[in-house]
C-alpha cells in the first residue's frame, strides 16, 4: 500500500505541475525552438523545457514524505539533484538561444554530484566471490573510481538518449520498474521506494511527452533521471552482488548503455569529441532506416523490456 500511495502521489504531482510550468516557460521564452539546420531537432514548434522541475519536485516531495528517516544519503541525493538541475538549466537556456554550453562545466558538476553520493556512503563496495561465497571488499580508491564512473556514466547515457518524444522517459520508467522488482525481491525497501517514485514521475511526464510532445525535460531532467537510476542501482541491485548478478542493473539499463557505448566508440574512431552532439544514436539510425517516430520508440521499448526481463530472470537464477 505504501508503494501504491508513493506512486500515485509522485504521478499526480508531476501531472499538476507541468501545465503551469509550461505556461511560465512560454512567457520566459524558455522553449526548445525547431531548427532546420540541426538533424536532431525533430519537432516543428517551440516546446517548453520546464518538465525537469516537475520531475525533481515530484520525486523528492514524495520520497521525503514516505522515507522513514532523513539521512545523509537523502541529503546527498537532494544536493546532487539540485546541482544537476542547475547546470542542466543553464545548458538548456543556452540551447533556447541556439548556442552550445561547454561540456567541461557539465562534466565537473556531474562528477561533483557523484562524489556527494559516494561521500554519503552509497557506493559500489565489492562483490560476493562465487567460489568461496565470501564478500570481496574492494580497496577504497577502487570503490571511489567505480562508483563515480557508474553514476557519471548512467547520468550521461540517459541524457544522450533524450532525443525523441517519449524515449528517455519511457526507457527510464521501464528500468525503474525492473529495479523496483529487484529491490522488492531482495527486501531493499529504500531502493524499492526510490524506484516506484521514479516510475510515478516518469509516467506523469510521459503523459505530456508522448508523441507529439507538449513539453520537454531538457538536459536538466534527463541527467536527473540518470543520476537517480544510477543511485538506485548502487543502493539496491549492486549490494551484496555476485559476479553474475552484477549484470542485473547493466541489463536493466541496457538500451541507453549499449547504444551509447557504440556511439562513443564511433565518435572516438572518427576523431570527434565524445560530448559533441550528433545524430548517431539508435533512434536516429532507425529513423534513417525508414521507421516512423512511434515505431522507433516502440522498437526501443521492446528491446529494453526484453533486456529488463533478462535481468529479472538472472536475479531469479541467482536466488
Amino acid at each position: 500500500m505504501v508503494y501504491i500511495m508513493a506512486f500515485l502521489l509522485s504521478f499526480v504531482v508531476v501531472l499538476l505541475l507541468i501545465p503551469p510550468l509550461s505556461r511560465l516557460a512560454h512567457r520566459l521564452d524558455f522553449v526548445d525552438k525547431p531548427r532546420e539546420d540541426v538533424e536532431r531537432k525533430l519537432h516543428r514548434q517551440p516546446i517548453p523545457l520546464t518538465a525537469s522541475y516537475a520531475i525533481f519536485t515530484g520525486f523528492f516531495l514524495t520520497y521525503i514524505a514516505f522515507t522513514k528517516q532523513l539521512s545523509m544519503e537523502t541529503a546527498a541525493l537532494v544536493a546532487g539533484g539540485m546541482l544537476l538541475l542547475t547546470i542542466g538549466t543553464i545548458d538548456d537556456w543556452y540551447k533556447t538561444k541556439g548556442k552550445d554550453f561547454p561540456a567541461l562545466p557539465k562534466m565537473i558538476i556531474q562528477i561533483s554530484a557523484a562524489v556527494l553520493v559516494f561521500a554519503s556512503g552509497i557506493a559500489f563496495t565489492g562483490f560476493v566471490n562465487p567460489l568461496t561465497s565470501e564478500y570481496v571488499m574492494l580497496p577504497f580508491w577502487l570503490q571511489f573510481i567505480l562508483t563515480i564512473l557508474w553514476i557519471f556514466g548512467v547520468t550521461t547515457v540517459i541524457n544522450f538518449s533524450d532525443g525523441m518524444d517519449g524515449l528517455a522517459g519511457g526507457l527510464s520508467a521501464i528500468s525503474a520498474v525492473t529495479l523496483f522488482v529487484v529491490a522488492l525481491a531482495k527486501g531493499q525497501s529504500d531502493s524499492a521506494l526510490m524506484s516506484i517514485v521514479l516510475v510515478g514521475v516518469t509516467l506523469g511526464y510521459l503523459k505530456y511527452n508522448k508523441p507529439p510532445a507538449k513539453v520537454f525535460m531538457g538536459d536538466a531532467g534527463a541527467t536527473f533521471l540518470g543520476f537517480i537510476l544510477a543511485v538506485i542501482a548502487l543502493d539496491g541491485a549492486f549490494k551484496q552482488a555476485t559476479m553474475l548478478s552484477l549484470f542485473i542493473p547493466i541489463l536493466a539499463l541496457g538500451v541507453p548503455i549499449f547504444d551509447n557505448i557504440f556511439v562513443v566508440i564511433k565518435r572516438f574512431i572518427q576523431g570527434k569529441a565524445i560530448y559533441q552532439a550528433d545524430a548517431s544514436q539508435a533512434h536516429y539510425r532507425l529513423l534513417r532506416a525508414g521507421l516512423n517516430h512511434k515505431q522507433v520508440v516502440g522498437v526501443l521499448y521492446l528491446i529494453s523490456t526484453c533486456l529488463c526481463l533478462s535481468s529479472i530472470i538472472l536475479m531469479l537464477v541467482e536466488m
